[in-house]
């Protein structure tokens, strides 16, 4: 007799969990540190193979936590909520401001395959050279690679800490085959650590990745249910456009009303059904200018 294994890519219930003993571990040596590391990103690579990941909305939410710690490394106090509103809440002509240009540069990171042409268009200020020329510094492990891209960068540019950290992810990400960046260690690493070089900084990037690591599985698992639930009440919205728009509340961490494609009066409605059917949250706890994600 045969017995089927669990297909951990189709089976929303079997999404592997992060064993207890990386989340538990407290390490001090280096290689117990990198030990650590490499499992949590093993455990992350077979999370984000799960075909019920929403990997566009895990990508903009990690994007907006990775800029909610650069805009904090920069000295300033918006948080996420702050960023939120600096990014959708935009007319035609205004300006982000710096912590919203933040959060835009990130968001433009993660939302196309990763390539030079598209970091290029993510960060204008640099030339499309130096980005390559910046990757071409990272060699070797995964984490090695990404610590010695962004040394290479503050070296070069000393108050590029968004560049630098966006394409540590993106070597990172190249290291690992994903075709996109996913924002890691931006959020796992303190502003002192940007000051470290050589095995020092490469330290703390694996200590950075294990923290961010366990919060990005726990976040995919979370809105792999909640896309599910999403998905399942879909059909009950019978306006029109409803499918596309219940689509962007799949690929977007935050959604205004007229950013949907309905009226706007309809687009209100829209958003208040999905909220009582448990499928979306209202994100600010205002009465006006609402945001909505999964």
């Amino acid at each position: 007799m045969t017995f089927a294994r669990p297909d951990h890519i189709s089976d929303l219930e079997t999404l592997p969990r992060m064993p207890s003993w990386v989340t538990s571990m407290r390490a001090e040596a280096f290689e117990d540190v990198a030990f650590l590391s490499g499992a949590a990103l093993n455990h992350l690579y077979l999370v984000l193979g799960h075909e019920k990941v929403p990997h566009g909305l895990l990508r903009d939410r990690l994007a907006l936590r990775a800029a909610e710690a650069c805009v904090a490394f920069a000295g300033r106090s918006e948080r996420a909520v702050e960023l939120r509103d600096a990014v959708h809440l935009l007319r035609p002509g205004d300006l982000p401001g710096p912590a919203g240009e933040t959060c835009l540069i990130w968001r433009r990171a993660v939302e196309r395959p990763v390539s030079i042409r598209a970091l290029g268009r993510a960060l204008p200020a640099f030339e499309p050279g130096q980005i390559a020329a910046w990757l071409d510094a990272g060699k070797g492990a995964p984490v090695t690679r990404a610590a010695m891209v962004l040394e290479a960068v503050l070296r070069d540019a000393p108050r590029a800490e968004v560049a630098g950290l966006i394409l540590a992810d993106v070597a990172l990400a190249q290291a690992l085959g994903w075709d996109h960046v996913v924002p890691l260690l931006a959020a796992g690493l303190k502003r002192t650590d940007l000051r470290k070089h050589a095995d020092d900084l490469r330290r703390v990037c694996h200590r950075a990745l294990v923290s961010s690591v366990i919060e990005a599985a726990r976040l995919s698992t979370d809105l792999a249910r909640r896309a599910a639930h999403l998905k399942a009440v879909a059909p009950k919205l019978r306006a029109k456009g409803a499918g596309a728009a219940a689509e962007m509340f799949l690929t977007c961490d935050a959604v205004a009303p007229s950013a949907l494609p309905l009226p706007d009066r309809a687009a209100r409605r829209f958003c208040d059904r999905l909220v009582d059917l448990g499928a979306v949250r209202e994100l600010t706890g205002r009465d006006t200018f609402r945001l909505y994600g999964v």
